[in-house]
């Protein structure tokens, strides 16, 4: 691990503050992590994120760099030398982006809303659009497949693979909550096995949260959202 100057305000079920220690491990960077309880708030988070007040922050001395994509693209281009986060193309790079985009935009506003709603209709409807999401990013997988890329980016972890997987925990919670599987074998095939391998890479192995802790997490958030 390279010696630096790096402090992560984060959270240990924060799926963007995940992202953030995955691109640190694959660029094998030492940094001290500060988990944030949020209730309340830090005042080194609000001071360093005076804007939004949220995680995660990579103070980098004392640099403040916000927002999860934005700290992983900062990361990638400061420590430039081994695996590279973003691909080199121009266009690759736009592509990752976009995609990086559409799960931000597309999976994690659904996913959040379905835990969040309390009608079951409305929360059916919300997980049938998880699963259209779950359906475009099988096939730009599929893709990748028949190009003979182990990942999304390549035959490494990049930026769309850390986006993306740093959701496997919520999702497994979702599940878990409704008892139907999101990511099938006869749906998701390419997904599937890339879950597997993105899990069992030594720079995230051990980093996802369980889905049952999450659970038990959300449920903690309501019962003290009632009491405020």
């Amino acid at each position: 691990m390279a010696n630096t100057n790096l402090k992560l305000l984060g959270a240990w079920f924060s799926p963007f503050a995940l992202r953030v220690k995955i691109a640190l491990n694959i660029k094998s960077l030492e940094y001290e992590n500060i988990e944030e309880t949020l209730y309340p708030k830090s005042q080194l988070l609000v001071q360093s994120n005076p804007v939004h007040k949220k995680i995660p922050v990579l103070l980098h001395g004392d640099k403040p760099i916000c927002e999860s994509t934005i700290i992983i693209e900062y990361i990638d281009e400061v420590w430039n030398s081994g695996p590279s986060l973003l691909p080199s193309d121009a266009y690759d790079r736009a592509m990752a982006r976009f995609w990086a985009a559409y799960i931000d935009d597309k999976c994690i506003l659904a996913m959040r809303k379905s835990v969040l709603v309390e009608d079951k209709e409305a929360r059916k409807a919300y997980l049938e659009e998880i699963e259209d999401s779950l359906v475009t990013i099988e096939g730009e997988l599929q893709k990748c497949c028949r190009e003979g890329k182990g990942y999304f980016g390549g035959e490494e972890i990049g930026l769309v693979d850390i986006t993306f997987g740093s959701l496997l925990g919520f999702m497994g919670m979702i599940e878990t909550m409704n008892g139907r599987k999101m990511i099938v074998e006869e749906k998701h095939p390419c997904l599937v096995k890339w879950a597997d391998r993105f899990a069992s890479d030594p720079n995230v192995k051990g980093l996802i949260p369980e889905p049952e802790k999450l659970v038990s997490l959300m449920w903690l958030g309501k019962e003290l959202e009632k009491k405020e």
